[in-house]
């Protein structure tokens, strides 16, 4: 069975996480944070609550599959206890959707006990595995995130602190990941010295927020403060706050499709606002060339803002033509053509009398598989439009990620396969083009990026593509 999404690439997944003064319970910030991240991981849910106060060892932890409104009651609410917490939303890559793979992953050991949450990818997770099977820790089941939880506690039981584990563990671990480990006592975070995978930091009242996104600061009534730096430690306990960044330093390669598609556009990333990083990104295509056209759209969500900037760049009109179905949650579709054809129609409709007889231009962020954007432009020619040129606010998809956002095998990426004017036909618009490698720059400015579903040059990666995908 496969999601009317699947046409996207998915993030792996949210963190939130809060530690508020004794007293105050976190749960329900908590809760309305990863409803802010849920467009990062719809497939589980979990929060961990610990009261800083009680006994060694109170970590309450309640996960399962589905949305953050389908896992949690207002009755689970209340019950997770605690002044600090830390939650997490999934879409599964690196371990599959089994239920057992939410998070958080709580484990106790000799010293004590710890929850954890991640988001990313270890690209020498199996190196780790091995070395924890033959110590008789792990199992053959085991994810990225048990990896990590384990490797932390086998480095707790000989360290003085959490935070010391975690910096441990962290000199051994390779790729993208941002992660939140709760102790009884402490809540650390900390983001992987690339700057691969986004964390910011907030505050809320005397409570410090940590989140995948901005965006989601803001939602609980906090305030942003900034990001969390590529390789810094962040400690926080009832006396306050503590900063290491003994591990920054490293090139850093933020990712692109943050800016692309991943991210809210009301989030700020390392100091860039989605929102205009995807109108510089709309506003570089128009450059490249224009159409004949009447009026410029984009395919919701994520290629509005593309659309605006490509609009204001060419002087052409912009226009909302489709309304989107807010309410259909995961609309899960069937094997045939004619059923994948119905999810589509019940996720999109088009308004008619905004595009009959009218050349369009279409925005979106970009083309995967190639089956979405066919079936939205037979959608656009039964309700009358004139012409349909397709600009993509991305590059052409050429390689996998390693880092935790799911990109398919090259089979199955269409511009891996087939040139421009194939995909053209393929999708049946009436032209075609994609944002140019060198157009980042527009976006992002300086920003050290990682590009390599792009471009193949990859910042970490394993040492068996090593020397197939261009790295340094």
């Amino acid at each position: 069975m496969q999601n009317y999404e699947d046409d996207k690439l998915h993030e792996e997944c949210g963190v939130f996480g809060v530690y508020a003064p004794e007293g105050v319970n976190v749960s329900s910030d908590i809760y309305y944070g990863l409803t802010a991240l849920q467009h990062r991981g719809q497939e589980a849910a979990g929060i961990s609550t610990c009261d800083t106060a009680g006994p060694l060892g109170n970590i309450i932890t309640k996960k399962g599959p589905g949305l953050v409104s389908e896992v949690f009651s207002p009755a689970d609410i209340d019950s997770l206890k605690g002044n600090v917490g830390i939650g997490h939303v999934r879409y599964s890559t690196t371990g599959g959707s089994r239920p057992e793979n939410a998070q958080p992953i709580s484990m106790n050991y000799i010293k004590g006990s710890l929850s954890l949450v991640h988001n990313g990818n270890l690209v020498n997770a199996e190196e780790i595995k091995k070395e924890q099977m033959y110590r008789g820790q792990a199992h053959y089941t085991t994810s990225d995130t048990e990896v990590l939880a384990y490797e932390i506690i086998s480095h707790r039981v000989r360290t003085e602190s959490i935070e010391e584990a975690v910096l441990q563990v962290a000199k051994v671990i390779r790729g993208g990941y941002a992660c939140l480990i709760m102790s009884p006592r402490k809540l650390v975070a900390i983001r992987d010295p690339q700057g691969l995978k986004p964390l910011a930091l907030g505050k809320k009242g005397e409570a410090y927020i940590f989140s995948s996104e901005s965006a989601a600061i803001r939602a609980v009534g906090g305030e942003f403060i900034r990001d969390v730096k590529p390789g810094e430690m962040i400690t926080v306990t009832k006396d306050g706050i503590k900063c290491d960044e003994s591990l920054c330093g490293e090139p850093s390669a933020h990712c692109i499709f943050e800016y692309i598609y991943f991210a809210r556009n009301d989030s700020v990333i390392d100091g860039i606002e989605v929102h205009e990083a995807r109108m510089q990104a709309g506003r570089a295509l128009a450059r490249a060339g224009l159409p004949e056209a009447d009026l410029v759209a984009g395919v919701p969500d994520s290629g509005l803002s593309a659309a605006e900037g490509y609009a204001a760049e060419a002087h052409i009109p912009f226009a909302h033509i489709f309304h989107k179905n807010s309410y259909i949650g995961r609309s899960f579709i069937k094997p045939t053509d004619e059923e994948r054809k119905t999810a589509v129609h019940m996720k999109l409709s088009v308004l008619k009398s905004a595009v009959a007889g009218k050349r369009i231009v279409l925005i979106d962020d970009s083309i995967v598989r190639g089956t979405t954007m066919s079936q939205i432009i037979e959608m656009l020619r039964e309700a009358g439009a004139a012409a349909v040129h397709v600009r993509i606010s991305s590059p052409h998809f050429l390689y996998p990620c390693y880092y935790g956002t799911d990109v398919p095998s090259a089979k199955q990426l269409i511009a891996a396969r087939l040139s421009d004017e194939e995909i053209c036909k393929n999708i049946g618009a009436d032209s075609l083009a994609f944002l140019d490698l060198k157009d980042f720059r527009s976006m992002v400015g300086d920003l050290p990026l990682c590009s390599a579903c792009f471009d193949g040059k990859y910042p970490v990666a394993p040492t068996d593509v090593q020397n197939k995908s261009g790295c340094d």
